[in-house]
């Protein structure tokens, strides 16, 4: 597989992005611009990459990440093929079949003809369910998204949920909106120009697209909006499964057969006037108008892993049109994300083995220690919490859980057939896998031991079911946890991170589910009244924020995550210094600044970025997160210490903040 290191070769190796005071803009005054001051050199100096939507620290981290994962996904592929269905030939065969472009080229649309002709065979409403269920499998996600998972009220026990969805633009809003109508017209061009390559006249390419749009606007009519999907007990339905006929156009209990999923007491809807809408919807619409929906479907899901004009085409619209992206990226980065989207275990297995030793998790652990040893102290004594609450909360902290690094037990993916020379039919066949590991678990005892990311993610994430705390690999590394540096680095970033996650577990929807991981109601009337006064607070701060002109921050939407970044920096500013305390000779100048300094400019700088004002826009349409600025800056500036840390000069009127740390 000559090409794959002929390709990579040229790729130049990126820099570990660690904290630096070299990053910001002295020039500015910290007390009135806090986010340029910490990081107005790195903004100035790191625009947009021509292939990015967004450039921040999280991508500076991933990109050395996929330089790392480059070097394993190569040795994969290049070295002589070990057993079949061990985690190296499998990785290697899925990367050497997305490289190879030649072999992609030559087939056209042929990997993906047994869907459409599955599609045209399509007649009945029995057809119409067992069709869904297979392209569902290969991950095209038509009409609605399913999926198993604990269930929310009973976490001890898996089971299926269906939810509103097959949409393909962002959301509901570009459908409805008028600030999207540039976007809508530019997607039924971009539908009928996919169509004409798949071999319709231009004529009846734009006829198909019109169906296709028609079709995905009634479906955004009837979907919810982003901020309520994030009320817990609204979004939680049961029903019956002898309730399942009433859907009888969805024909579901055929659509669940086909898909593998064992017979249930009951299954978890998520929002039913959808489905509502959707059963009418599949009645009154003719047959030649679904498929034509399921036709446009299985070539927009697969369009990234076709040959190059197609390809081509999804890039110009979903990438650069919606995205602001200016060129694809280097085509053995795409490989390296789709192979850790679809067998992430395997590689995060090799990459586990390579670049993650034993001494960072012990290190991050205690870090996560004293983390929560404050949180737990904040519980006990929290003064507008009434002691019935406060017992329920310390009882669901104890329960608390933690992962850091990876699984203990890798999944198993040697049931998986991967073909080196059919790149379209692994991405079928692993989806498969994952669709069917999940149908088949339906009403069995829940895996505790399962991780939701893959081993090299940047990110972390707090499971409500599992009441636990995630932190693979990928994100224990600089600018996040760096052992070449300080406390005051660490705690504000690792360390904040850390208590956001903490922080999850008790926020507007964490807060919600108990020691068990079950959803109820454990707060009295008095302490939810509380609760909803200082999350209305942190609400309003953020909907007050305005990055686009007349376009503002959602504070619904990004509630969650907010009260998390507040409470992330409050319960780490305080372990730090509970540190200082315990190592006094640790509180002393670095680079002209005070370790309390150095806390708040190193949680600005893991919050630094760059992006494209298309990328913004979706990212305030559909994002629970508010943009880096304001992560960056409003649980700082709104610290009780910051002024302590940059005291105003003499004359100067102190700032108006509100400490909105909700824990």
């Amino acid at each position: 597989m000559a090409i794959v290191h002929e390709v990579n070769s040229r790729i130049k190796e990126p820099k570990i992005p660690r904290f630096s005071v070299g990053y910001m803009d002295l020039s500015a005054d910290p007390r009135e611009d806090f986010y340029r001051y910490s990081v107005g050199e790195w903004i100035r100096a790191n625009q947009v990459p021509a292939d990015k939507a967004l450039w921040t620290a999280f991508d500076e981290l991933y990109e050395w990440n996929l330089h790392l994962l480059r070097r394993i996904l190569e040795d994969s592929a290049e070295e002589p093929a070990p057993e079949p269905g061990s985690p190296k030939r499998l990785v290697g065969d899925l990367y050497k079949s997305a490289m190879n472009t030649e072999r992609i080229e030559k087939l056209g649309f042929e990997p993906i003809q047994n869907e459409l002709h599955r599609i045209e065979a399509t007649v009945s409403g029995k057809d119409l369910a067992r069709c869904i269920a297979e392209l569902h499998c290969a991950g095209v996600h038509a009409f609605f998204t399913a999926y198993s998972q604990a269930d929310k009220k009973n976490s001890s026990i898996y089971a299926f949920y269906l939810e509103q969805g097959g949409l393909s633009l962002p959301d509901r809003e570009y459908y409805l909106a008028d600030s999207f109508k540039e976007a809508r017209d530019a997607y039924r061009g971009h539908v009928a120009r996919i169509f004409t390559l798949a071999g319709e006249t231009e004529e009846e390419s734009k006829r198909l697209a019109e169906l296709v749009l028609s079709l995905e606007t009634d479906l955004a009519k009837t979907s919810r909006a982003r901020a309520d999907l994030r009320d817990e007990e609204k979004n939680y339905n049961r029903i019956a499964a002898s309730d399942l006929a009433k859907f009888a156009s969805m024909n579901l209990p055929a659509y669940l057969e086909a898909l593998g999923v064992p017979p249930a007491e009951y299954f978890i809807i998520g929002q039913p006037e959808f489905f509502t809408a959707l059963e009418k919807l599949l009645s009154e619409r003719p047959i030649e108008h679904l498929r034509t929906y399921l036709r446009w479907h299985v070539l927009h899901e697969f369009a990234p892993h076709l040959h190059s004009s197609v390809e081509g085409e999804d890039f110009d619209f979903f990438q650069r049109r919606l995205l602001g992206k200016q060129e694809p990226e280097a085509r053995w980065k795409r490989a390296a994300r789709t192979v850790d989207g679809l067998v992430g275990e395997a590689l995060g297995k090799l990459y586990v083995e390579k670049h993650f030793p034993s001494e960072a998790r012990q290190r991050v652990a205690l870090l996560i220690e004293d983390i929560r040893a404050v949180f737990r102290e904040r519980l006990g004594c929290l003064p507008w919490m009434t002691e019935a609450t406060r017992q329920q909360a310390l009882a669901k902290f104890d329960r608390f859980r933690v992962k850091i690094g990876h699984p203990e037990r890798f999944r198993d993916y040697s049931s998986v057939v991967i073909d080196p020379g059919d790149y379209v039919g692994n991405i079928h066949r692993a989806a498969a896998f994952e669709a069917r590991r999940q149908a088949s678990r339906v009403g069995q005892p829940v895996d505790r031991t399962e991780w939701y990311m893959t081993p090299p993610t940047v990110n972390a994430y707090f499971s409500p079911t599992e009441n636990e705390i995630v932190f693979p690999a990928g994100i224990l590394q600089p600018p996040y946890f760096d052992v070449t540096l300080d406390d005051a680095v660490n705690y504000a970033s690792i360390g904040a991170v850390i208590g956001h996650e903490i922080t999850h577990g008790y926020d507007d929807q964490g807060r919600r589910f108990d020691a068990e991981g079950n959803l109820r109601d454990w707060w009295t009337p008095d302490d939810e009244r509380e609760f909803q006064t200082r999350a209305r607070a942190v609400a309003a701060l953020y909907n007050s924020q305005e990055p686009l002109p007349g376009v503002h921050v959602n504070g619904e939407l990004t509630l969650g995550e907010n009260i998390a970044d507040f409470g992330g920096v409050s319960i780490a500013y305080e372990a730090f210094q509970r540190r200082l305390a315990q190592e006094p000779a640790k509180h002393q100048m670095i680079d002209g600044l005070t370790p309390e300094q150095r806390f708040f400019i190193a949680w600005a700088q893991i919050w630094r970025g760059n992006i494209r004002e298309q990328e913004l826009r979706r990212r305030l349409t559909i994002d629970p997160h508010s943009p880096n600025q304001y992560r960056g800056t409003l649980p700082a500036i709104n610290h009780p210490a910051f002024d302590l840390a940059f005291s105003p000069s003499t004359g100067e009127r102190a700032r108006e903040t509100q400490h909105l740390a909700v824990w």
